[in-house]
């Protein structure tokens, strides 16, 4: 009896490694399968130019402390464009009016404007009119107004810029140009290209 148990355990000791290889083998397998697999980080992609909201036959005004009207804006369609902080309005008209009663419009077929509406971009058929105003020593400031198919007009700091061809027109003179910069707080104007210009004799 002794000999069979001496000898049933002597070959159960040869199988013995084979057997463990096998159940480490099986023990790594089910941890490899079980195991949380960890991913790359995945960078984030570029934001989408899409709206993320947008208003139709909008009007939208703003006033200042004592109730005046500074400025308005209207169109038919506006789109907000989160990854540019843009608003695109189309049919676009804008109005302001400064701290002295000037008055100034902008139309044009489509305008970009940045967040805080200190840069507008006008496309297609773009026109800044701004109105004649008497001032308090009694000088008139004429009508003056820009047209072209794209005007680039910084609010704040009362510049228009073109690239592309213009019209201008103050009181009676008409002037064209290939581009333009106009800066009023410096009273500077800038006409290149091809320039071309017929000043009125002022009115008696």
């Amino acid at each position: 009896m002794k000999t069979r148990l001496r000898r049933t355990w002597d070959r159960l000791s040869l199988y013995l490694p084979v057997l463990l290889m096998g159940l480490l083998a099986m023990g790594t397998w089910w941890l490899v399968r079980n195991a949380p697999v960890l991913r790359p980080p995945t960078a984030e992609g570029a934001p989408r130019h899409e709206p993320d909201y947008s208003m139709k036959g909008f009007s939208v005004k703003t006033f200042d402390g004592a109730g005046r009207l500074q400025s308005e804006v209207q169109g038919q369609v506006a789109h907000h464009y989160p990854d540019t902080d843009t608003l695109e309005i189309d049919q676009v008209r804008m109005r302001s009016i400064s701290p002295e009663g000037r008055v100034t419009v902008a139309t044009a077929r489509r305008g970009v404007s940045n967040a805080d509406g200190s840069q507008v971009q006008l496309f297609g058929n773009a026109v800044i009119t701004r109105e004649p105003l008497r001032q308090r020593d009694g000088k008139l400031l004429p009508r003056l107004q820009f047209e072209g198919e794209f005007l680039h007009a910084w609010t704040r700091d009362e510049r228009v810029r073109s690239h592309l061809p213009v019209v201008l027109l103050r009181g009676h003179d008409r002037f064209t140009a290939d581009s333009m910069d106009y800066d009023n707080l410096d009273q500077q104007l800038q006409l290149r290209g091809r320039v071309h210009g017929v000043l009125q004799p002022p009115a008696r």
